[in-house]
């Protein structure tokens, strides 16, 4: 895994340089790059965006399908006995016995697997054939997908998928904003933006001029990074940085956007998210693998018995000329030669003890399973009409062996869905009213902007507010009406929301079914309908959310002139904010910890009134902080944290992020199993641990262990434990087992601390490193040193105790020559696979399939992943068993998996049932097929010390051929098909049956020896019986010819597996006893007729057996030989199974208490043990930073005109100077952004594409012409509405601003009056690339053990969760020679500012300078 992982880097970095170049509109530029393929053959270094996810084609499906057939050990064994037996002076049984079925097995196998090729090339065919728009020559011409190439530009509208990873030039929409949704990539249902340059934006302005677009990308090579884009645009001498903001990637959806272009620059395969897809894998189940090795097994000890068959022959053979005079003529050749001939002669006639029929019907037995699958009614969905189904026949055993399932969160736990279930307001908590039918009519009618969707009602509460006397509940509410980033337009004169998380839109809907209705918005102005009253507030400040922040506040003056600070966040950050704590103060904790419980997300809502001394003062000081070169956003937040303190406490809201049906009872239920649940999420960590709650996979009493705890434990385990954990598993289920403990780590996380999973190049990881310390909240400053004494006392504890005991010495199994990079990552995973849930945030899908193939490397399990995205592809590909779900994300995961589901709760169903009894029957499958080869087939062994080892079959040779195929072949149809322990409910009420498939109980080496003694035993007692009864008997009634012999051994050995069989069966149907009845009619006729006197007149040779059977079935001594010899072998081991089982049943309650025998008991430190008085924080919020400079900069509130004919939007063109975005060139930008500055721009998302009418109806218009003029009715001009619309919803005018007078030409000046009166955020640039990463140095041993303990605090433990996973570095490297101007974001820059051209092209942060997600 080292070197592997060595080499990986290496080819990271190798992708990481700049040598990829696109050219615009020029294919013949584009072709003429050329990379080395095979020797000295070249192919075009520059893919096409044709696909093919099939593994087979038409001339590669014959050898590549039996290239992986023969990997069968079996077939391999199979095909060698063929070539022996075509060989006519050592072949004892004709080549088409065995070759015959050989070819059968290879047809069914390679029919299963060409079916399942063909539903992926149809998959191709779809996907390859969609439509795009192209441009050719002057127009776009309606195109195919496959006929994209590098360096067209496409042209894509509303609802259309991409189709490659293309730069974005230009859009629709304002400054060229681009909406996207990414559920098919990493799950999320909520918008995200991305920005043209505005170079593009304003230069490409209609078709012809996208005609003669020459630009060329420079940019990296493709790499799988989904997060993570560099290069440059080099256009008419000048060359503008670009990033992953400027990128559309494949399998993005265009949403509320009307047109945008695009100029592709990664095709095909090169893309990144088919970088991440991974390849096919061959999946093959622990058992074959078993059988593999067991087929070697038995093919050694063949060749060891024939062996000394062989030298028995030797020896004999002398002996047999001399006193045997017909021997002479028979062996011609000499003895050495005899010998040889007879040692293959041996290996053939033996060969049967690996039979061909077991594995013909094991595919049979296979496909049955997968059947019962499909026709499973209680896994069928109807709302989706969606039947369970398996699109991989060869792995239902696995089913009942899965120890770890990788799931994915949105889509797969959860529905993605918000309700807006309970609040508490004022000390008041308001839930549903349980007379739900008091509510047949809708409770909301009264208000005429109301949605109706509102699924909570309380009649309580609506008398309140409707009463307008409680002031709390007012300010309650118009606190969720007042601070969001919600963007609002009119369609059908209905009121549509598009926030940027599904949490504000349910907060904002429940306000507006209460009467308090947004309306409208501008860049400094909000209007809201107040129970029929519309009111506009004055935005003074937008300070936004973020996750160290954990709050959200909005400054605005009401139209009385009052100030009002309203804020909303976590209650760990609100709580410590607030001027006094009474009564409703305890009163709101306890709501909210009754709402934790209840796995509810929670925020807490606070307000202030404002002075207006207060707010000048405070003013100011926001003012120096924003044009602040360094540290800027440290400054920011501190100005923030200035305000946001002395609040009144409002209430709580809690909001229930849906789980799909059944979630909760299935994780249990699998839990109870045995089986591990971890979930692997592209989401952020608040919301993940939140469902970990609501799923039951953390608990209350857990300790939650985060990034810098894992650091520090690992750091304790170098310094203590002396290589503790790299023992391989040898501390394995000892090593913390009397303390519960969960993992949660996001990807950033992964990459720094496993060298498998370090995707970046490694000066990016070190600049992650730089920027982890960031800053903190001031409460978090303070427990950090008490949390990291307390966390490292608790492990040095721990291993001192367990070296006490005698374990904490080395392991014998750790490997010496293992790199620490390695010793470190089996370290961590042995680490994680202690815990009992672990969640990963923010992971890309390549880091999805990583952390399966570690888990895999690691350790022997099974595992199984399921997932419904595009982005769950390569983890499905990855893990032993992959399920998709069919759900709202596209068709991407189900045509990757093996089995498909409708509901993540079917899964349940699927393992413990399916399963358990797919593992069960092929196990007592094998058992007993094992044991009845040998018992017929051992047989031939004892016969060749009576033979003169001359390889002679005892058996004729039509029982030989019919042994396997009739005479047994329906009693092992039914136990492979039908056959169960336990009944499908008791399965699921007992789901620890299910562990017997996870340690391989049913099926191992010892159960296989097992077979192989009792075969044996038996076939010892048919011969031998046999032979001592007739031995030196005469007469009609001896049965010690050769013939009369071998029927006796036969037919006592099938009725003997047949009695086995009847013992074995625990299902008995009538299906079972018919099968019994023809197995032994099949045997009656086919013997009757084979050795009838017809067929031997025809042709002795081949039927020389004449009435051998019916001589010896009319002789009641002789059957009483076979019953006798049926006895011996049924009774003992009847006795010894009962004798077994009594001993077995007084021991139920000890095997319950094996799993902590021998575990050592750890007493846990005082300061560990939780306080009673503890509440669990259930803040989740999947707001993203960014929207409230989008908001107050006016970015998304501008409206350009529509496009007609080939005109693009016709923006005012820009100078050169103002074109001059060097700050874009410098490497300090992308090295050295901060954390938090670029979260700003990355997470930014749902904003219609319509909002601007519905604002401009009430927001006034800045023109700069070198000066600020306002314009009060812009509707008219705009055409916004018609008469209708607007005497539906009334509107009222925003109040104008003063005019300013004209701006300072000069670079460096004083904000105007006019600037000092617009909102805060607006009056100052981005904060990117603004501070220094070394305003805030670390000390070596910060950076490199991470340590935030949260579960020490006095406050929050044990809830770890509750702290951020990391604090960020803020702000960058300052440019040299650059000026930042305060100006308005509208207003032309001044040359060498960089500032405005900053704001108007939005930047993705880079990996080295963010917490990483999975895809934006």
């Amino acid at each position: 895994m080292g070197s592997l992982a060595y080499r990986e880097d290496l080819e990271e970095e190798k992708n990481s340089a700049f040598t990829w170049e696109v050219k615009a509109n020029n294919r013949a530029y584009n072709n003429q790059f050329k990379e080395k393929a095979f020797l000295c053959w070249k192919r075009k270094k520059y893919k096409g965006n044709i696909i093919h996810t099939a593994k087979y084609n038409f001339f590669s499906f014959l050898p590549l399908n039996l290239y992986e057939q023969f990997h069968h050990m079996s077939n391999l064994y199979f095909l060698f006995i063929i070539i022996l037996q075509g060989i006519p002076d050592i072949s004892t049984l004709p080549w088409f016995t065995l070759f015959t079925p050989l070819v059968c097995l290879l047809v069914i196998r390679g029919t299963r697997n060409l079916v399942d090729d063909i539903g992926r090339h149809r998959s191709d065919k779809t996907v390859n054939n969609r439509p795009c728009q192209i441009l050719v020559g002057k127009s776009f011409l309606r195109k195919k997908w496959k006929n994209l190439h590098v360096g067209d530009l496409v042209c894509l509208h509303k609802d259309n998928m991409v189709p490659a990873d293309i730069l974005l030039l230009a859009s629709t929409e304002p400054n060229s904003l681009c909406y996207v949704e990414t559920a098919d990539i990493d799950g999320e249902t909520n918008l995200k933006f991305r920005q043209a340059l505005m170079v593009t934006h304003n230069e490409l302005t209609s078709i012809r001029k996208m005609a003669s677009f020459q630009g060329k990308v420079v940019c990296e090579e493709p790499n799988s990074r989904m997060h993570h884009f560099v290069g440059c645009l080099a256009w008419d001498g000048k060359k503008y940085s670009l990033d992953i903001s400027n990128i559309l990637l494949r399998g993005y959806k265009i949403r509320n956007t009307d047109t945008c272009y695009g100029m592709v620059i990664y095709a095909g395969f090169d893309t990144k998210i088919m970088r991440n897809c991974g390849k096919i894998h061959l999946k093959r189940t622990k058992i074959d693998c078993l059988m593999n090795r067991l087929v070697v097994l038995i093919f050694m000890s063949l060749v060891l018995i024939s062996t000394a068959l062989t030298l028995g022959f030797w020896y004999k053979v002398t002996e047999f000329k001399a006193k045997h005079h017909y021997v002479s003529k028979i062996h011609v050749y000499s003895v050495a030669t005899e010998s040889f001939f007879v040692f293959w002669g041996f290996l053939i006639l033996l060969s049967v003890m690996v039979p061909m029929a077991m594995f013909i019907i094991a595919e049979f037995i296979y496909l049955g399973n997968s059947i019962f699958i499909n026709w499973d009614g209680q896994m069928y969905y109807e709302p989706q009409d969606m039947p369970a189904k398996a699109r991989n026949t060869s792995l239902s055993d696995q089913l009942g062996q899965v120890e770890y399932i990788f799931s994915d969160k949105t889509g797969t736990l959860t529905e993605n869905i918000m309700t807006f279930k309970k609040c508490c307001i004022n000390g008041i908590v308001y839930g549903p009213d349980e007379e739900e039918a008091l509510y047949k009519e809708n409770p909301y009618l009264w208000n005429r902007f109301a949605d109706g969707k509102l699924l909570f009602h309380n009649a309580r509460l609506l008398s309140t507010v409707l009463g307008k006397n409680d002031r709390m509940v007012q300010e309650f509410w118009r606190l969720l009406a007042i601070c969001h980033t919600v963007m609002v337009q009119e369609k059908d004169n209905q009121l549509l929301y598009e926030a940027a998380s599904p949490d504000e839109e349910a907060l904002v809907t429940a306000a507006r079914n209460f009467g308090y209705v947004f309306l409208a918005r501008t860049q400094d102005s909000i209007t809201v309908m107040e129970l029929g009253k519309e009111r506009v507030y004055q935005v003074l400040a937008m300070m936004d959310f973020n996750s160290i922040r954990k709050r959200m506040s909005v400054l605005v003056r009401s139209p009385e002139g009052s100030i009002y600070l309203y804020t909303k966040g976590a209650d760990t950050v609100i709580f410590d904010r607030l001027y006094n704590k009474g009564l409703t103060e305890c009163t709101t904790e306890e709501a909210l910890a009754s709402f934790a419980q209840q796995t509810l997300r929670t925020l807490c809502l606070a307000y202030k009134k404002v002075d207006e001394d207060s707010y000048e003062e405070w003013h100011h000081r926001h003012q120096e902080a924003s044009i602040l070169l360094q540290n800027r956003t440290h400054a920011l937040h501190q100005v923030y944290d200035e305000m946001e303190q002395n609040l009144q406490l409002l209430g709580a809201t809690a909001i229930e992020d849906k789980l799909q049906d059944g979630v909760l009872e299935t994780i249990q239920c699998l839990k109870q199993g045995n089986i591990k649940v971890w979930v692997l999420t592209g989401d952020k960590q608040e919301t993940a641990v939140n469902i970990g709650f609501a799923c039951q996979l953390l608990s209350e009493d857990m300790i939650i262990l985060e990034e810098k705890e894992i650091v520090q434990i690992l750091d304790a385990y170098w310094e203590n434990n002396k290589n503790l954990l790299s023992g391989k598993g040898y501390l394995k289920n000892r090593f913390l087992s009397q303390i519960k403990i969960a993992m949660v780590i996001n990807g950033e996380f992964l990459d720094q601390l496993l060298l498998s999973l370090r995707k970046e190049p490694r000066a990016l990881v070190q600049n992650v490193n730089a920027d982890m310390e960031s800053w903190q909240e001031p409460e978090e400053q303070k427990t950090n040193f008490l949390q990291t004494r307390r966390i490292s006392l608790m492990w040095q504890t721990l291993g001192t105790q367990l070296r006490n005991t005698g374990l904490g010495s080395q392991s014998k199994y750790s490997d010496i020559h293992e790199s620490p990079e390695v010793q470190q990552e089996r370290a961590f995973v042995e680490l994680a696979l202690q815990c009992h849930a672990v969640i990963c945030c923010r992971v890309t899908p390549k880091q999805k399939a990583l952390i399966v193939a570690l888990v895999k490397q690691y350790q022997d399990v099974v595992t199984l992943a399921i997932g419904d995205g595009a982005n769950d592809v390569n983890m499905i590909k990855t893990a032993d068993i992959g399920v998709g779900l069919a759900g709202q994300e596209g068709m991407q995961a189900v045509l990757n998996s093996d089995y498909v589901l409708a509901q993540f709760c079917f899964l349940r169903r699927l393992l413990l049932v399916h399963g358990r009894w797919s593992y069960m029957r092929v196990c007592k499958f094998l058992h007993y097929f094992v044991y009845k080869t040998l018992a017929s087939m051992m047989v031939q062994i004892w016969f060749a010390f009576y033979s003169g080892f001359t390889a002679q079959p005892l058996y004729e040779g039509w029982f030989l051929a019919f042994y396997n195929l009739l005479y047994t072949t329906l009693p092992v149809l039914y136990i492979g098909l039908f056959e169960q322990d336990v009944s499908a409910e008791q399965s699921l009420e007992l789901p620890e049956l299910y562990i017997a498939g996870q340690k391989d109980q049913l099926f191992n080496y010892w159960v296989f020896l097992q077979a192989i003694a009792h075969g044996t035993a038996t076939s010892l007692i048919n011969f031998f019986m046999t032979l001592w009864i007739s031995h030196d008997t005469a007469g009609p009634l001896s049965f010690s010819d050769y013939q009369s012999f071998s029927v006796v051994v036969g037919l006592s050995c099938l009725l003997s597996i047949t009695i086995e069989a009847i013992l074995i069966i625990k299902y008995w149907t009538v299906l079972f006893v018919l099968a019994i009845f023809f197995s032994l009619c099949l045997y009656v006729v086919t013997t009757w007729a084979s050795q009838s006197f017809q067929l031997f007149i025809i042709s002795p040779k081949t039927f020389p057996f004449l009435y051998a059977d019916r001589n010896v079935m009319f002789h009641p001594s002789i059957l009483l030989v076979v019953l006798l010899n049926v006895s011996l072998n049924t009774l003992p081991i009847l006795a010894l199974r009962i004798i077994y089982q009594a001993l077995k049943k007084p021991c139920p309650k000890e095997k319950k208490e094996t799993p902590t025998e021998g575990i050592i008991t750890v007493e846990l430190p005082p300061y560990l043990q939780r306080a009673s008085c503890a509440r669990r924080s259930s803040y989740a919020f999947s707001h993203r930073e960014g929207y409230a400079d989008l908001i107050t900069q006016g970015t998304i509130l501008r409206r350009s005109p529509g496009v007609n004919g080939n005109t693009l939007p016709d923006h005012r063109i820009l100078s050169d100077e103002e074109l001059d975005l060097s700050i874009k060139e410098s490497p300090w930008y992308h090295r050295k952004m901060s954390f938090l500055g670029k979260k700003r721009h990355q997470h930014r998302g749902k904003v219609s594409s319509e909002d601007m009418q519905a604002a401009s109806m009430v927001s006034s218009s800045l023109t700069v012409e070198g000066q600020f003029s306002f314009t009060k009715n812009v509707a008219a001009s705009t055409n916004w509405q018609s008469r209708s619309s607007r005497e539906k919803l009334p509107m009222k005018q925003a109040r104008p601003y003063s005019h300013p007078g004209s701006l300072p030409a000069t670079k460096e000046r004083p904000p105007s009056p006019r600037e000092s009166q617009l909102p805060l955020s607006e009056s100052r640039p981005l904060p990117l690339s603004q501070s220094s990463l070394q305003s805030q140095p670390a000390s070596l041993e910060e950076k490199t053990t991470f340590w935030k303990m949260s579960l020490l605090s006095h406050k929050s433990w044990p809830y770890i969760w509750q702290k951020e996973p990391q604090p960020h570095q803020q702000g960058t490297a300052p440019l040299p020679n650059e000026t930042h101007t305060p100006v308005v974001e509208i207003l032309p820059p001044s040359r060498g500012d960089s500032s405005t051209s900053q704001q108007l092209m939005e930047v993705e942060p880079s990996p080295a300078e963010r917490q990483p997600s999975p895809m934006e």
